[in-house]
């Protein structure tokens, strides 16, 4: 039986795969919000809930951009209302040298997003979705990282 190829490759069929860790209080209600209020905003997003963003750790980062991630975004509370206080302040402080040291490696730092989402800001959270996949279109595939063996 003659196996039947596929022969229509689309350059333009590419569409990013972002990975979202959102913070429990604010952010993944804000998702949540955005949601129920029905914005538009590319599906694109692939949301992991975490209880703060203080518990993004770097590695879980690499590791979604190493099994496939186009980009990663990181969202969180506003800088002083954190749930656990403090949490935010270290993310910012973490996240910002992460993004140096994948700079410094030679990786695009526009993969790597971290933002502030409240609750009650639906559409801050449907605008950041939007601006980072244009983003992530205008560099292409994320061929750096990923894993040999996927």
């Amino acid at each position: 039986m003659p196996v039947k190829e596929n022969t229509v490759t689309n350059a333009n069929a590419w569409e990013p795969k972002i990975v979202a860790f959102l913070c429990n209080w604010c952010s993944y209600a804000g998702a949540d919000l955005a949601g129920v209020s029905r914005l538009k905003y590319p599906a694109n997003i692939r949301i992991i809930r975490v209880p703060c963003s203080s518990r993004v750790n770097p590695q879980f980062i690499l590791r979604a951009l190493q099994r496939g991630a186009d980009g990663v975004l990181v969202v969180g509370c506003h800088p002083g209302d954190c749930h656990y206080v403090t949490g935010n302040y270290f993310t910012r402080r973490r996240l910002t040298l992460f993004k140096s040291l994948l700079e410094f490696v030679g990786f695009e730092p526009e993969r790597l997003k971290v933002r502030w989402v409240s609750a009650a800001e639906a559409g801050r959270f449907a605008e950041t979705v939007k601006e980072m996949v244009e983003e992530i279109k205008l560099l292409g595939p994320n061929r750096r990282l990923q894993d040999s063996m996927l």
